[in-house]
């Protein structure tokens, strides 16, 4: 499978008893919405709810930090996850959030291929698609979670590469926050960006129907970022999730020197140590 499956492929695909579906939605506080509520009210036949903002460290003071390899475990064994499923992620979101899943599957080496549902839930209802209620048991699975951190960057990694720009940053918040223009939405929380950071966001990444860039379009908005193809990429955001969409958009362009900084402005925003920059990229 590709990064991306089209709703055709899952439509043919969706009663292969290797594939399992996984609702990967979340929302960011504010919005009034409740992820595991829609995903009770309609989700794609057969998919279970993965709980996305639950999936993170809770010993971590920064939130939706990558979660211990046992708890992630725990959790697909749980959704019916075996060790060579086949795994089709989606959200129902404008963070388009299905995409921190399937980099999280990535890096733990669950499964036997991951894949982004291109247009989520949005798109599938849009064609008229079915979809079911409730909140459905599975047989337990027997996959098996282990991170692999060699594409996750800390905070220490961020610090060292403001020095020396051995990785270029991509920021995939919207421009205002970037530049410090509009006011974090967390309380205590510096507003701008890393020094040396490019800004490109996220939502410029996809298309009317909620489907991401292809081909030429997609390359182009790297590359009024000022993306270089040639230098390793770090991505990064508010809080993890939207940088997994410039990391999964980087990929289908063929960069696989690519990098996620897991603790983003979440982390970086509240410690008055770190440098933080207020202009335009």
């Amino acid at each position: 499978m590709d990064i991306l499956v089209s709703t055709q492929w899952l439509a043919d695909h969706i009663c292969a008893p290797d594939l399992r579906i996984l609702d990967a939605t979340l929302f960011l506080p504010g919005t009034g919405r409740d992820a595991a509520e829609d995903y009770a009210a309609a989700h794609i036949p057969g998919a279970g709810f993965l709980n996305l903002p639950t999936l993170c460290d809770p010993d971590h003071p920064a939130p939706g930090m990558l979660p211990p390899d046992a708890m992630f475990t725990d959790r697909l064994q749980a959704l019916g996850v075996d060790a060579d499923s086949r795994i089709i992620v989606y959200d129902n979101s404008p963070t388009h959030s299905a995409a921190r899943a399937w980099w999280m599957l990535t890096i733990y080496g669950v499964g036997s291929a991951v894949a982004i549902l291109d247009g989520g839930m949005i798109a599938w209802v849009a064609e008229g698609r079915p979809t079911e209620s409730g909140t459905p048991a599975f047989a337990r699975g027997n996959a098996q979670a282990k991170k692999d951190a060699a594409t996750v960057r800390t905070k220490a990694d961020m610090i060292a590469n403001v020095a020396s720009c051995a990785e270029q940053v991509l920021d995939a918040r919207a421009a205002g926050r970037f530049t410090g223009a509009e006011k974090e939405p967390r309380e205590g929380m510096a507003s701008g960006h890393i020094p040396g950071s490019m800004n490109l966001p996220s939502s410029s990444m996809f298309g009317p129907d909620n489907r991401m860039l292809r081909g030429e379009a997609l390359r182009a908005a790297f590359d009024r970022a000022g993306i270089a193809w040639d230098k390793p990429l770090i991505t990064t955001c508010g809080s993890g999730v939207t940088a997994a969409i410039m990391l999964a958009g980087a990929q289908l362009l063929g960069k696989n020197d690519v990098a996620l900084y897991d603790g983003s402005w979440s982390e970086w925003g509240v410690d008055p140590e770190t440098p933080k920059a207020t202009s335009a990229a």
